[in-house]
């Protein structure tokens, strides 16, 4: 698998950096508290990224947040507990943007543009957040049935997202069909593989090039609307001749 380390704040570890002052500190302890939590979260995620879950040990992480073990179990029983905390926290903050990206839209912004800017939104952050991308669509099976729990509520949170935009959008466009909730699901699972296969080929960047499939799926299922499937070209076509004679660089 290519290395994903290239950019993104949840991985942005300590490892190397100064650690936190030992003894007393000027910093208020629930900031000090804070500081630590916020360190092993992200160790974690690079840990892990780098590793793989099984691999991972407790020394592993507290080495790259520069804190201490004892810190460590203060804030988290064990491994499993800080990995769940972390992918939470991702998913959250995934959430956000995307929720985020449709708010700035003005008002009266066509259903489709909305559509658009989440799924765009979406994209942007796997792409930008390389590390917690693969712990989140690669590790994550790895790490147990409440490893599993959180990839389920993850989904059913995705198809609540199409559900409420998908009803909001019908109020406008009646002709739209209605469909069952596990529409919704299987949609959230087929853009779920997408993403997963190329994270999983150490690719997150390419996953911005997923953003017409995935609008045009989700409207097909939702709104009825015909895939535009663009025109495959003849075995004889001129331009598929000078591809296979002088192939791009």
């Amino acid at each position: 698998m290519a290395d994903t380390r290239h950019g993104g704040t949840l991985a942005d570890t300590h490892e190397g950096k100064p650690g936190l002052p030992r003894g007393r500190s000027r910093l208020p302890a629930v900031a000090v508290q804070a500081s630590q939590r916020g360190r092993l979260v992200r160790a974690v995620v690079a840990a892990v990224a780098e590793s793989g879950y099984p691999a991972v040990t407790v020394a592993d992480i507290v080495r790259r947040a520069r804190v201490s073990r004892a810190a460590f179990y203060t804030h988290f029983t064990d491994k499993e507990d800080c990995f769940l905390s972390a992918t939470r926290e991702g998913g959250k903050l995934m959430v956000s943007q995307v929720i985020g990206a449709t708010h700035a839209l003005g008002p009266g912004t066509p259903d489709e543009e909305v559509l658009r800017a989440a799924c765009r939104a979406f994209l942007a952050f796997v792409a930008g957040e390389p590390e917690f991308a693969k712990i989140f669509y690669v590790d994550m099976p790895a790490a147990g049935p409440r490893a599993w729990e959180r990839l389920d509520t993850a989904q059913h949170k995705y198809a609540v997202l199409n559900q409420t935009w998908h009803e909001r959008a019908r109020e406008r466009h009646p002709e739209w069909p209605a469909v069952p909730y596990e529409a919704y699901l299987a949609l959230a699972g087929a853009t779920a593989e997408l993403v997963r296969e190329r994270v999983r080929r150490g690719e997150p960047d390419a996953v911005r090039g997923l953003e017409d499939t995935i609008v045009s799926l989700h409207l097909a299922v939702m709104a009825g609307r015909r895939w535009e499937v663009p025109r495959l070209p003849a075995p004889g076509d001129q331009r598929v001749q000078r591809l296979h004679l002088h192939p791009p660089h």
